[in-house]
């Protein structure tokens, strides 16, 4: 059997991506072999796509870390061909070959049969990006912080995490400021829900103080560094931050005090490795009261063709919402 696939190679100190002709025998191991039928751009992917070794260790590769298909065969009960089916996280696209392809063949502990209500199209506008999300929402529950609590802060709001961050906890009733760098912005957040939006260099306080007025029961933090610095001392009492990006810096600079007299709560999210069973429940809450109206209005869907040109997009900044991938 034969299909198409996106092929990373390094060539001479470069990384060159290729569609290719791939054969059944080149997949992985796995109890699990999947149509592809959707799939979605997150940053994981241009990381991958342009050899970097903290993502992906070896190549040639086929990244993708999302995929929605159909199951075309498997050897556990659990799954039945034609059964339509989501994977995102664990190595997928990582180091295993990913979902810019056809076919993928996975570990059944990787699957998570789509539930009722969701299309697989829906499935993909999320993603791992908007299940990270919903890992944030999640968490500000487990932690007591209701819609009466206060505002919201989404940082990076035009990224992945970031616009379905706002879509999500509009639709879940909160008062969501949007924080974006680029003020054209401003129509398009506003149109998934956001409240306010404030440019992102607004946010950042370079005082020495150790904590300032409080501003936000909850933020949504993707982007690190002085951002994420600032929202630390900018938290209300008994605040949650969820934190789950870097882009800005890896590294913070804090104090204990916001943390010993406010009881604020830091939460890093890890969706790739997020337990089964946390995925399966989330997942089933994506298709019943958790999926947004507007969550169609998210998503920039492409051509399997345009994959490097969405990729290169995404790297230079060029990219809002979602971009998702129609598989032939």
């Amino acid at each position: 059997m034969s299909f198409q696939a996106y092929r990373i190679q390094e060539r001479e100190a470069a990384f060159v991506a290729s569609l290719v002709e791939a054969e059944k025998s080149e997949l992985p191991e796995g109890e699990v072999l999947i149509r592809v039928q959707k799939s979605s751009l997150n940053y994981k992917d241009v990381l991958s796509f342009t050899g970097h070794r903290g993502i992906t260790r070896e190549y040639p590769h086929t990244p993708g870390i999302d995929a929605a298909g159909t199951v075309e065969s498997s050897r556990v009960d659990a799954f039945k061909t034609g059964d339509e089916v989501i994977v995102t996280g664990y190595d997928l696209g990582m180091n295993t070959w990913g979902g810019f392809s056809q076919y993928i063949q996975v570990p059944a502990q990787w699957v998570v049969k789509k539930p009722n209500g969701l299309s697989l199209e829906e499935a993909m506008i999320i993603g791992t990006a908007g299940f990270t999300a919903g890992q944030c929402a999640q968490r500000f529950m487990d932690n007591g912080l209701s819609p009466a609590s206060g505002p919201v802060l989404v940082t990076g709001s035009t990224g992945g995490v970031g616009s379905v961050a706002v879509a999500l906890f509009s639709h879940l009733g909160y008062d969501v400021v949007a924080a974006t760098r680029n003020p054209d912005n401003e129509a398009f957040l506003k149109s998934l829900g956001a409240i306010n939006v404030i440019p992102s260099q607004d946010l950042v306080d370079d005082s020495k103080r150790p904590m300032l007025k409080s501003r936000w029961a909850g933020v949504v933090e993707t982007v690190g560094g002085p951002l994420l610095e600032t929202a630390i001392r900018s938290t209300s009492r008994r605040g949650v931050i969820t934190f789950c990006g870097m882009i800005a810096s890896p590294n913070i600079n804090t104090t204990v005090f916001p943390f010993i007299l406010r009881g604020l709560r830091l939460i890093g999210i890890d969706s790739a490795e997020c337990p089964l069973l946390e995925k399966v429940e989330l997942w089933k809450r994506f298709a019943s009261d958790w999926k947004p109206a507007n969550l169609a209005s998210l998503q920039d869907d492409r051509s399997f063709d345009e994959i490097p040109a969405m990729v290169q997009a995404m790297k230079e900044g060029n990219t809002k919402g979602r971009i998702t991938f129609s598989i032939p």
